[in-house]
Parts: structure tokens; C-alpha cells; sequence
């Protein structure tokens, strides 16, 4: 069984190199550009809906590793979903990374983050683009 770090580093550096949903949306519903204060991390994040559901959502920014995979991560995970099921899903994750909150399966490949509540000042990082999707879901 392969150790839960290096499933953790895998992921991140895959999704760091390779972010998913990178880039803009030519037609959106919602845009929301945050900054993290305490290391100059920043995304814009832009979210298409369609049927109560995110039938598109793409980000740009820059940062740290941890928050540039976290979003790609966010968007593969909530592409497709219904609102108030992205809502669910980014509060478990805000949760879990923020208050150290055992991780669920609807986290999928997020799960990974579950440590990052050990690091308190890479917190912020790991939760900036959750964050903006609260926004976009609830404005």
C-alpha cells in the first residue's frame, strides 16, 4: 500500500504542473478574485451555471503549489455538480483543512489536503480557491 504522503505529493505536483480548468470562460455567470494577504497567493475564479448545476467553472492565478493544485482539484471535483451539492462539498473541505475534520469519500482526490490542517500558514493557501467558490455560490 502506497504511503498516504507520497499519494499526497503525487497529487500536488501533478495538478501544480498540469492544473485542470485552467484559463477563462468566454461567457460566465459569476467571477470572484481573492487574495491570500499573508503570502500573495491570488485566483480569479470564474463559474458558468446551467439547470442549478456548475456546467463550467475555470480559474487563473498564481501561488504556491498548494493553492494552485488546490484549485485545479476544486474544479475537477465540482464541474457538473449541482449548487447546493458544491456548496456541501466545499464547506466538508474548508472544514476538514481548517479544523483537521477526518475526510469523506465525496472529497475524492481533495482528501490529499486533509494534512495540510497540521500547517496552520499553509491553511490559507489550500482554502483560497474553496473560499471563492462560496462566493460565486453564494452572491
Amino acid at each position: 500500500m502506497r504511503d498516504f504522503s507520497d499519494l499526497y505529493a503525487e497529487i500536488i505536483m501533478d495538478h501544480q504542473k498540469h492544473p485542470r480548468n485552467f484559463g477563462t470562460l468566454p461567457i460566465f455567470d459569476k467571477e470572484v478574485q481573492m487574495t491570500n494577504s499573508s503570502c500573495g497567493d491570488q485566483i480569479s475564479l470564474q463559474v458558468k451555471f446551467e439547470d442549478g448545476k456548475i456546467k463550467d467553472i475555470k480559474f487563473k492565478g498564481m501561488g504556491c503549489a498548494i493553492s494552485m493544485a488546490s484549485a485545479s482539484v476544486m474544479t475537477e471535483l465540482l464541474k457538473g455538480t449541482d449548487v447546493n451539492e458544491a456548496k456541501r462539498i466545499s464547506s466538508e473541505f474548508i472544514e476538514m483543512v481548517t479544523n483537521g475534520k477526518a475526510p469523506v469519500d465525496d472529497l475524492k482526490d481533495a482528501q490529499v489536503f486533509s494534512g495540510v490542517s497540521k500547517y496552520p500558514m499553509r491553511v490559507k493557501c489550500a482554502t483560497l480557491a474553496w473560499h471563492a467558490v462560496q462566493k460565486a455560490l453564494s452572491d
